[in-house]
């Protein structure tokens, strides 16, 4: 590092110590000595993103898959609010992200220009701290505490233009490794054998670090002696599944799925939070398991693989079995052109070591039921439930992971909230299979409208959850931001077409027609 730098070259370069290799922009007047300090460290990345919610998004899925810090940068206030959905649902699945945010020169501020904004209020909802840079002379211990914070989760730094043009002198900067998980004190893990000892059915409710492979096989021999069921939470962050791992149940989405589910079972957690409904419904319970019949193993700051472990010393071996873990019997019948049918022929194609991004119900809970007869991979789905997830997501893991292949699963509406994401893919040639569940309408609203007694097929409930009049065609779209792809209407179509978007050396994609 130089003696003396600007400040963009400054807060670049303490990004690269601090072990970020990749930046996901849409630049504007306010970077634009950000751009070009980019351009002098070249040991990052820069990925352009045509929305700030691509850009977000992107960073989200290239965390989950890589486990290291990824930067974005954004123009002012209002290019940070177009990002904020998908910070969102990073800050859900505890994501690394370093957001740069671009500001007014200080003198300039206080004139209320067109783009000003309280940026400090727009990012505190979605970021684990925010850091306002405020002078050349602290710049250095500013950035320093930021990127530390960045060791726990999502942080976004305010970057006013002076100070990024400012001459600084600069000292070392560290390196930001992710926290150590705590150790669970070894008197709870005998006060959870203890609370086991009375019998009953039993399930693990595996999430976070809970999900990762070593958490799921040591839970898993915890289940052999219980004769316990394995269930992960709904919308895990990302989850090996398939191979030789345990096969793990979905936890249900509505509140009385979820009760019959878990019947009166009791709950150990392990990484996951207690179940709760996923809206409040009048008359049902928010809190879907008594206090009295969850275990509190630990928590997603704890080291849940080795709680898990120590816990199954302290059991007694079982001599039951765990049919509820059991793979289930393949259909021999020929699988039909449904959400069923498609999931089930995704997972007999899902090449060894793929990453699938999950969004939207069509395909993601039918998917979720078939991956554990895959090939070994890992799913990340919608933690925070704000859409426009997944396209972007497999943005990030194809970067993260450029030899392995990407799948999107994908429903129309959702899509359509991120849609430039394609662009991306097309312009850094990521080899992403992209599947567009095309059943041209917002099928989980028509599904809570007719929980609340009102038919879909009114004149407003249509207007406003079918997405017909026109009816979009996906392969068009596609072919216009540079990707390639086909409609499909039938299972030996789609059988072909996925076949030639796994073998294809760049994106791809398939419109499903289900309607």
């Amino acid at each position: 590092m130089t003696a003396r730098m600007n400040g963009a070259e400054l807060l670049v370069a303490a990004a690269h110590t601090a072990g970020i290799r990749i930046c996901f922009a849409n630049p504007g007047t306010t970077e634009l000595t950000l751009v070009r300090a980019l351009e002098t460290e070249k040991r990052i990345r820069p990925v352009l993103c045509l929305f700030e919610g691509v850009c977000t998004g992107a960073a989200d899925g290239y965390a989950r898959v890589s486990g290291s810090v990824a930067l974005t940068l954004t123009h002012l206030g209002p290019g940070f609010a177009n990002g904020i959905a998908n910070l969102h649902n990073a800050r859900r699945a505890h994501s690394r992200i370093v957001n740069v945010v671009g500001e007014h020169a200080t003198w300039h501020q206080r004139y209320d220009a067109p783009l000003h904004s309280d940026i400090e209020s727009l990012a505190r909802p979605v970021s684990g701290s925010v850091v306002r840079l405020q002078s050349e002379l602290t710049l250095q211990r500013d950035l320093n505490a930021a990127f530390e914070a960045s060791a726990d989760g999502s942080v976004t730094i305010i970057a006013p233009t002076d100070l990024m043009d400012a001459q600084v002198s600069t000292v070392q900067a560290f390196t930001a490794s992710p926290r150590q998980k705590r150790c669970v004190a070894e008197d709870h893990i005998k006060a959870c054998a203890a609370a086991l000892s009375s019998g009953g059915p039993v399930i693990l409710l595996l999430g976070g670090n809970g999900l990762r492979e070593p958490a799921q096989r040591a839970a898993a021999r915890v289940a052999d002696r219980l004769s316990a069921r394995l269930i992960m939470e709904p919308y895990p962050a990302i989850v090996p599944l398939g191979g030789d791992l345990p096969a793990l149940e979905r936890l249900a989405y509505f509140s009385q799925d979820v009760r019959a589910q878990l019947g009166d079972a009791k709950i150990i957690l392990a990484g996951a939070r207690a179940p709760i409904s996923y809206f409040g419904y009048e008359g049902e319970p928010s809190e879907l398991v008594a206090r009295s019949h969850l275990i509190d193993l630990a928590d997603a700051d704890d080291d849940c693989a080795d709680a898990l472990e120590r816990l199954g010393t302290l059991l007694p071996a079982c001599t039951g079995t765990v049919s509820a873990t059991a793979a289930p019997v393949p259909n021999s019948a020929p699988a039909q052109f449904a959400p069923a049918g498609i999931a089930e022929e995704v997972a007999a194609q899902v090449p060894e070591n793929a990453v699938v991004s999950l969004e939207g119900s069509t395909l993601g809970g039918p998917y979720l039921r078939q991956a554990h007869r895959a090939k070994r991979h890992r799913v990340m789905t919608n933690t925070g439930g704000a859409i426009g997830q997944g396209l972007p997501c497999a943005v990030g893991a194809a970067l993260a992971e450029p030899d392995a292949r990407v799948i999107a699963l994908q429903s129309d509406g959702s899509a359509q909230y991120t849609l430039q994401s394609l662009w991306t893919m097309a312009r850094e040639k990521l080899k992403v299979a992209i599947i567009i569940a095309a059943n041209h309408r917002y099928g989980i609203l028509q599904t809570e409208l007719r929980r609340a007694g009102v038919d879909p097929d009114d004149a407003v409930p249509r207007e406003l959850t079918y997405l017909e009049h026109p009816r979009v065609n996906w392969v068009s779209l596609a072919d216009g931001y540079g990707v390639p792809g086909r409609s499909v209407s039938t299972m030996e179509e789609f059988r072909t077409a996925l076949r030639t978007a796994l073998e294809t050396d760049g994106p791809y994609l398939i419109q499903v027609e289900l309607d």
